[in-house]
């Protein structure tokens, strides 16, 4: 067909993409479940080519929110996609694949346990610490804040409660004080015994085994280990203490600190928190000793900035961490390797999970997984939905103090807070990880060992993707992905075909981010891009081609950068249906997105050959359509500094005619050359003209070339562009200057 066959000489002018929209379909009620309220069903067949056209200027089902909320997600996405790939600290996942093999009780998060000497083999009620144990905890100890005072406090009392954290170094301190108290008093002979069933204390009428000793007994974590330990009852064994002539040093976590705490204050026993040590400090020591010679602490500090020791021990804050690095150290070891294995995610979550199963715990740890860097009550209102999904029904709220017990149960998470002007003037604390690629680790192992509660997770990560927060639906759509990539097969079946094929926006979003987080790895990749080109190529019922929808977001995100190849062929076989125009909005975002992935040449390449027919067929008009709304959509930079910069509010393609300027020119000859696509290519030519070209003198130059490298080509564009020019600059409510110099120029 001719190119005057298939165009007017005198085309109506037009409405300017987007200054007209109609509204999107009426959401329907809530759902059951707190579940995002779907659009309404799309019916089944073809949708027409005048719909498909008109959802292209009034941006029906695909408003201006949910692309914000597309970018954002990508954004977020492509953050955690580097992550995952290599973080910049050397860090990687290494051993997820091992979570269903037998794991021994090592490394990570696990508390202070009894030693399993000879001695402590041995029955019996108490074990004496023999002179090899107690060098180990006195010889090179750092003394913690207020050691002087809990040792006064141990000596008048008898009896001294010394709460921590797991990894403040509770028993080197208790061993300590009771070594210094005991010589202090002048009586020796006793020495230190370690009672090893420390509910005999809560016995009515216990007494000392032996007199004129120092007893340490170590507490069980958790209310259940604290039963008994009142502060009556303790105020029974101090006395009983110094009737003996003994001390005791109870130590325990926060259980225990809330356990032995009188309301009214007046405990005839000891109290004392300890701190968390500076663990670098206590590696020092342990390497240096006391009096280190001049210049060796520099060059300590030069070998563990090299092996990355530094943010190894900031990460894990433990004193037992330190002490094992010093070790390595001392003994002339790879400390590299020790480092790298101090901080490998996968050892850290499978040791936290094998200690901590109570459903407070689990429910936060997922919930910062998957919302990390989110404010505090964000994650904590998550983790409390989440609570109840994993436990029974209970008549009334459970009091869950999630912040109260990170010190003890959640040590590898902090709590960032502003500390810049008056209260709250900085911002919410944020939840954070100590350590990268934790949260990522955390969310494989809970779905791979979790077994009866992966319905229950899913279901509320599902619920997270209606959250009225966008950053929350973002992580959570990223947290789908960190699934997929666990396990690729299992969650497409599971949960993303269903999400994919929504009604609704937000799981469609969430699908297509997590497949571009999924496709990220590259033992996954493969299966990703399969599955696109197969929802992509498929059947034209309503449901089919919201799968295809889907598959044209997901090549756009991320996955389209690394294989702009493969992304175009996603997009045109979801494009490539005949006449079924359901899915033409759907690539002309994903194309839009592609070009913000900094792809455009290829983009541009392939929408060239897919209207090089020139005619009215359905995949030429298709094609000229796509076009005509990258160039109208402006750029809007995403949260994250990703993707191809562009100047905000003016659309990429302008900004980047030097580069492209070939491939738009004709593209854009063609659009405006063709009915019915003449009309949104003429309004969008337009918008250029009077909108974006007097934002710069750059702009208004762009444009000029432009139109002079269509006017140049065979057939009437100059008399098309010349007609138009004039008509715009002779506008009675809207005159164009801009219109009239370009006409002259031309």
């Amino acid at each position: 067909m001719s190119e005057e066959a298939a165009s007017d000489s005198r085309p109506p002018v037009v409405t300017a993409p987007g200054s007209a929209p109609t509204e999107a379909p009426s959401p329907t009620k809530d759902s059951p479940k707190g579940e995002p309220r779907p659009f309404d069903e799309e019916e089944d067949g073809p949708v027409s080519e005048s719909d498909a056209l008109r959802s292209l200027t009034s941006d029906r089902g695909h408003d201006d929110a949910e692309q914000v909320e597309a970018r954002r997600a990508s954004a977020i996405a492509d953050l955690i996609a580097a992550r995952l790939s290599d973080d910049a600290s050397g860090t990687r996942i290494g051993t997820l694949a091992l979570f269903n093999e037998t794991v021994s009780f090592g490394g990570g998060f696990h508390t202070e346990g009894v030693r399993e000497t000879a001695a402590s083999r041995c029955t019996g009620v108490v074990v004496v610490l023999d002179s090899v144990e107690l060098a180990e905890y006195t010889d090179l100890f750092v003394q913690p804040d207020g050691y002087d005072a809990a040792l006064d406090d141990l000596r008048e009392q008898a009896l001294l409660v010394l709460t921590g954290p797991p990894g403040s170094g509770r028993a080197a301190t208790a061993v300590n004080l009771l070594s210094e108290a005991t010589a202090l008093s002048g009586s020796q002979d006793g020495g230190c015994h370690r009672l090893l069933d420390p509910t005999a204390l809560t016995e009515p009428g216990w007494e000392p085994p032996a007199k004129n000793c120092g007893y340490l007994a170590e507490v069980d974590e958790g209310p259940a280990g604290v039963g008994g330990f009142g502060p009556r009852q303790l105020g029974s064994v101090a006395a009983a203490l110094r009737a003996a002539g003994c001390r005791l040093v109870l130590t325990g976590g926060r259980d225990l600190a809330l356990a032995a705490t009188s309301t009214s204050g007046s405990e005839t026993f000891a109290r004392h928190e300890l701190k968390p040590p500076d663990p670098l400090v206590i590696l020092e020591r342990r390497v240096l000793g006391h009096a280190p010679e001049p210049g060796a602490r520099a060059q300590l500090h030069a070998l563990l900035k090299a092996a990355n020791a530094v943010s190894a021990l900031r990460e894990q804050t433990a004193a037992r961490h330190a002490v094992r690095l010093a070790s390595v150290i001392t003994a002339d070891g790879d400390l590299a390797a020790a480092v790298t294995a101090l901080r490998d995610p996968s050892d850290q979550v499978r040791s936290w999970f094998q200690q901590y199963r109570t459903p407070e715990a689990v429910a936060f740890a997922l919930a910062a997984a998957v919302l990390e860097d989110s404010s505090y009550l964000t994650v904590a209102e998550a983790a409390v939905k989440l609570h109840s999904a994993l436990t029974p029904p209970e008549p009334a709220p459970p009091d869950l103090r999630f912040a109260d017990r990170l010190a003890d149960e959640q040590q590898w998470i902090r709590l960032d807070s502003p500390r810049s002007g008056p209260l709250g003037a900085g911002g919410p604390p944020r939840v954070r990880f100590r350590g990268p690629l934790l949260g990522q680790a955390v969310l494989v192992h809970a779905w791979s060992t979790l077994d009866g509660r992966r319905d229950a997770f899913i279901e509320w990560l599902r619920r997270l993707l209606g959250h009225r927060d966008l950053e929350v639906r973002a992580r959570a759509s990223v947290a789908a992905g960190v699934l997929a990539w666990a396990d690729h097969h299992y969650a497409v079946h599971r949960f993303l075909t269903g999400w994919a094929g929504s009604t609704s926006w937000p799981p469609r979003q969430a699908a297509a981010t997590a497949l571009g987080v999924a496709g990220s790895r590259p033992e996954t990749a493969g299966a990703v891009w399969e599955l696109l080109d197969e929802w992509a190529r498929g059947g034209s019922s309503a449901y089919q081609r919201r799968l295809a929808g889907t598959a044209a977001n997901a090549a756009g995100g991320i996955l389209g950068r690394s294989a702009p190849d493969r992304a175009v062929g996603v997009l045109r076989g979801a494009l490539d249906r005949g006449d079924d125009w359901g899915t033409l909005p759907a690539v002309a975002w994903g194309g839009v997105h592609l070009l913000h992935q900094g792809q455009a040449a290829a983009l541009l390449d392939a929408y060239l050959d897919w209207s090089a027919p020139q005619d009215l067929s359905p995949m030429v008009v298709k094609t000229l359509s796509a076009f005509v709304f990258a160039v109208s959509r402006p750029y809007e930079r995403p949260s994250a500094d990703v993707g191809t910069p562009g100047v905000g509010g003016v659309p990429l393609l302008l900004t980047s005619l030097p580069e492209h300027g070939e491939q738009v020119a004709e593209l854009w000859a063609r659009a405006l050359a063709r009915r019915p696509v003449q009309d949104s290519a003429l309004a969008a030519l337009r918008e250029w003209i009077d909108t974006y070209a007097p934002l710069s003198p750059e702009n208004l130059d762009r444009v000029t070339a432009l139109l002079a490298d269509i006017a140049r080509r065979p057939g009437k564009h100059r008399e098309r562009l010349l007609w138009w020019l004039g008509k715009w600059a002779a506008d009675r409510d809207r005159p164009s200057v801009n219109a009239a110099r370009l006409s002259r120029r031309i």
